[in-house]
């Protein structure tokens, strides 16, 4: 059995799952049973993860009644973004804490993060390690 190695790994990575069942079918909507079963838990606990959700901002719509559900905004890519160093530095943090080898987006978003960050790529990274 793998043991997560932090606490809240276990939601983000639900939430994360949530996020690209909901992006898979876009536009169409998905209901919380729907996304309960597709992910293993309780309806209770996807309505929790997806209010955290849009708390958050993330685009998800709600639409109560027959052909409702929870539906997001599913865009192939982001307008650009322009993050300070220490932003991206945190968003590593954040990425190498819960495990980036999560899921193929969180390790592109990691690479991507890194080689902007090192400016050079693989040759300023290397250059870095090593040394304390």
């Amino acid at each position: 059995m793998l043991i997560s190695p932090h606490p809240v790994v276990p939601r983000v990575e639900r939430q994360h799952r949530l996020i690209e069942e909901l992006r898979a079918t876009a536009p169409r909507p998905l209901t919380a049973g729907s996304l309960a079963g597709r992910t293993g838990v309780s309806v209770r606990t996807v309505e929790r993860d997806l209010a955290a959700l849009q708390d958050a901002g993330l685009p998800i719509a709600a639409r109560r009644g027959s052909g409702g559900g929870y539906a997001i905004d599913a865009r192939r890519e982001l307008p650009p973004l322009a993050l300070t160093p220490g932003e991206a530095s945190a968003l590593v943090a954040s990425l190498v804490a819960v495990g980036p080898r999560a899921s193929a987006s969180a390790q592109s978003a990691l690479a991507k993060l890194i080689t902007a960050l090192c400016e050079g790529g693989d040759h300023a990274r290397d250059q870095g390690r090593g040394t304390a």
